[in-house]
């Protein structure tokens, strides 16, 4: 019996403490994306992959390296958690961004075609004031069938932007 107390009581504690830190994440607005870090946003694209097989719509990654504008008086660029906060603002509410550890951003779109990651990217750097920027895009089922390699095209085509001098996005084709 005290055993089985002890059991309910550590499963209770721990589904508290899931609960809570479901809870950390979510739209910063009703009309924002989602901030999830780099684990979630992985098992979101190949989630969002599999939704997108059975009811054949598209899903694009773009992975996003930004240098925001100065303040003007020499004070450093704000920390890549702040840029994305900001980035969700301008995101729909089925969208995702993480940040990762290599200091640039990951943008999860459902239900957008490489052909609208131009506009989307234009629209969202003009918010966020930038001076220099570089994009990577790809696109289920475009460009690739599988999460690993969407990302995997979506990171190495934002290196290749930014080492031919920024300010584009490549998108695979």
């Amino acid at each position: 019996m005290a055993q089985r107390l002890l059991i309910e009581r550590a499963a209770s504690g721990m589904q508290d403490l899931f609960m809570s830190e479901w809870r950390s994440f979510g739209p910063l607005s009703d009309g924002g994306g989602w901030l999830v870090d780099e684990v979630l946003f992985r098992l979101l694209v190949d989630f969002e992959i599999h939704k997108a097989q059975r009811l054949r719509y598209s899903v694009s990654i773009v992975c996003f390296a930004v240098e925001p504008a100065s303040a003007g008086n020499g004070e450093a660029s704000p920390p890549a958690p702040s840029l994305a906060d900001s980035v969700t603002r301008f995101l729909r509410g089925t969208d995702a961004v993480a940040s990762w550890a290599q200091g640039w951003l990951s943008l999860l779109l459902v239900d957008a075609e490489t052909t609208h990651l131009p506009s989307i990217l234009e629209r969202l750097t003009a918010r966020l004031e930038t001076v220099a920027w570089s994009a990577g895009g790809s696109c289920y089922p475009r460009t690739a069938t599988r999460a690993e390699d969407m990302l995997r095209q979506a990171v190495d085509l934002m290196g290749k932007a930014k080492a031919e001098g920024g300010n584009r996005l490549y998108v695979a084709s």
